[in-house]
């Protein structure tokens, strides 16, 4: 390609981008096409919205012109109107299109824009169900009810097939969350199979965020169900997923952090199929939840299908009460919703933090301080642990001269297991335990993951508000922007950068402890310098784990941190070390002529040794 060439295609290039930047349009042009396309898709989605519309009229205009001789032709026929039932703690809308529950609002709970708590809207829940009839199948969306009993808290609803009929009857029981579902049935069973014995029931419901953020929230809301005879299990809260259940069921529960919608079946729920789906943050809603099952239909309405609806809080008071509510002699255990961890960590909170955590709040006190002395009497409890653990560590730091001894005795490596060996000896000439500072420790720990499954169920804290926190239930975030930020998020959680602020300093201590007993060669050290960057780094890292987690969990940590720190310098100031260090030389001279035998881990490091010498040897 020569000079000339080149320089023409130069020209045509720049003469089309020329041509381009003169003949755009103008800003004014560009608003008006911009509202030339708004006003076409409006229209365009009313001319759609027309022709669904026609859609639907034209479908129950064929179904009623084709059905005029069915035997659910009547019950086709009428119009949907909502029918609310109420009591002092709970308003249900049921519409007569299908005689199912479309709507719960609870009265005593207000979401973050400050209204009653919406557990089920029209807009976002369906239930349906399906009876296989002999020639057609009668489903719940086609058919329509007639009230023919109502008072503020009852409803019966009727609607004729064939010769017979079918009934609904609705019961909200008074001072309570439950609600009472019969489905009955006369002359009906001409219509169905002789072995047509039960009803199909789909449930789904799209929950709305209840909590701030909704992060937190999201991590405690799953759908739960209760195997029959066993206990609950549930699906995943983290990811979508659809499981179809073999068991028998008692229950399902459309489970949020502190509500629950709870549908309980007293002829059991058979081949249910489950799905549980997050949705986006800061969409307003936590969970897509959808259940598909079966459960008991009698035709011949010798035995009525009995069911009913808990749609209140998970409080595991009031849910144990509402068990003594159960429509026939089945003990629904609602109470096991409420999780408080596994076996161990379970029966400490069920049978002592628990009774503990009510006895304070029935002072009548602040959260905050029900927190705070919940915290002082657990350390309390927990202290003769405590010092026993730092008297152990004590001892072995009053032994390092001993120990440094040991370590210039055995410099090499290869003598690593007669060093060992003779620093066990030297433990037990003076009484002391390796294990001892350990031990202690793990019995603490029950209480601490106990606590952790505890303080987020507490429904007791939503709503709470102490110093600065609004609410104990969700993060504190009186610094806060607009913008999400990687890792942090949009605020900073005061409790929690406190709680991580005393995780560092506590860690720093521990490592000065380490530093002040430990007796290692330079390897070893440079190990040990590596293994404290770490334990600086994860109190660093818990801040961005804990930062959307509860205000009132990140302050109790506070709180058990901070009072660790306090008995730790209590311990260490009033700890005389001479004093120490003459009871640990009096036990020496005490059991001089009966030394303690070895065990444990020194038994296994001397029978170690004296293999090691042996295959030496054998080598030789």
């Amino acid at each position: 390609m020569d000079k000339n060439t080149i320089t023409g295609f130069l020209l045509i290039a720049l003469v089309l981008i020329g041509f381009s930047w003169w003949s755009r349009p103008s800003e004014a042009q560009l608003a008006e096409i911009a509202r030339q396309d708004s006003i076409a898709r409006v229209e365009q989605a009313k001319m759609q919205a027309e022709l669904d519309k026609k859609k639907i009229e034209n479908e129950r205009a064929r179904i009623e012109a084709v059905d005029s001789s069915s035997a659910f032709f009547a019950a086709r026929q009428g119009k949907a109107e909502t029918i609310v039932l109420q009591n002092k703690h709970l308003a249900v809308g049921i519409s007569t299109q299908g005689g199912v529950v479309e709507s719960a609002t609870l009265k005593g709970y207000k979401n973050q824009q400050d209204q009653n708590v919406v557990l089920l809207s029209k807009e976002d829940s369906r239930f349906f169900y399906a009876l296989a009839g002999k020639s057609e199948n009668l489903l719940s969306d086609e058919i329509y009810f007639r009230p023919t009993e109502q008072t503020d808290s009852t409803l019966a609803l009727t609607t004729p097939l064939g010769s017979g009929s079918l009934r609904l009857k609705y019961r909200l029981q008074p001072d309570s969350y439950m609600l009472d579902f019969v489905i009955e049935s006369e002359g009906i069973a001409n219509l169905f199979a002789p072995s047509m014995n039960s009803i199909d029931l789909s449930w789904s419901n799209r929950a709305q965020q209840q909590e701030k953020g909704g992060s937190f929230e999201n991590r405690y809301a799953a759908l739960t169900y209760k195997i029959k005879d066993k206990g609950t299990d549930k699906l995943s809260e983290m990811k979508e997923v659809t499981k179809d259940i073999e068991k028998t069921l008692d229950w399902i529960d459309f489970k949020d952090q502190f509500f629950s919608c709870i549908i309980i079946a007293h002829q059991d729920f058979k081949n249910a199929s489950l799905t549980s789906k997050p949705l986006e943050k800061n969409s307003g809603y936590i969970k897509q939840y959808d259940a598909k099952m079966q459960t008991l239909f009698d035709p011949t309405g010798k035995q009525p299908t009995e069911m009913q609806f808990y749609l209140g809080p998970n409080d595991f008071h009031v849910l144990k009460a509402t068990n003594a509510l159960s429509l026939s002699d089945k003990d629904p255990e609602l109470q096991k919703l409420v999780y408080f961890g596994w076996p161990i960590v379970k029966w400490i909170n069920r049978f002592f933090i628990l009774y503990l955590f009510d006895w304070l709040t029935g002072f009548g006190l602040n959260m905050g301080i029900v927190l705070l002395l919940l915290t002082l009497i657990v350390k309390a409890l927990v202290y003769p642990a405590t010092k026993k653990s730092y008297l152990a560590s004590a001892r072995m730091k009053v032994l390092k001269p001993e120990m440094d001894k040991l370590n210039a005795k055995y410099p090499k490596q290869e003598d690593a297991m007669k060093k060992q060996q003779e620093m066990m000896q030297l433990y037990s000439q003076y009484g002391v335990s390796p294990m001892g500072g350990c031990l202690p420790m793990l019995i603490q720990m029950p209480i601490w993951i106990a606590l952790l499954n505890f303080i987020p169920n507490a429904i007791e804290l939503r709503g709470q508000s102490f110093l600065w926190a609004s609410d104990l239930s969700a993060y504190d975030d009186v610094i806060r922007w607009n913008k999400d930020l990687w890792l942090i998020g949009d605020h900073i959680s005061i409790f929690c950068l406190l709680f991580s602020l005393t995780n560092i300093v506590n860690t720093w201590m521990s490592m000065r402890q380490q530093q002040a007993n430990a007796m290692m060669s330079s390897e070893q050290q440079q190990q040990m310098k590596m293994m404290q960057w770490m334990m600086i780094i994860m109190p660093v890292a818990f801040f961005f784990m804990f930062n959307d987690y509860s205000s009132g969990l990140s302050y109790y940590y506070f709180l058990s941190g901070l009072t660790t720190i306090l008995i730790m310098w209590a311990l260490r100031r009033f700890t005389d070390e001479k004093k120490l260090r003459q009871q640990l030389e009096d036990y020496k001279v005490r059991h001089a002529n009966d030394p303690k035998k070895m065990g444990g881990l020194a038994a296994r490091l001397e029978a170690m040794q004296k293999l090691a010498e042996e295959q030496k040897k054998m080598r030789k």
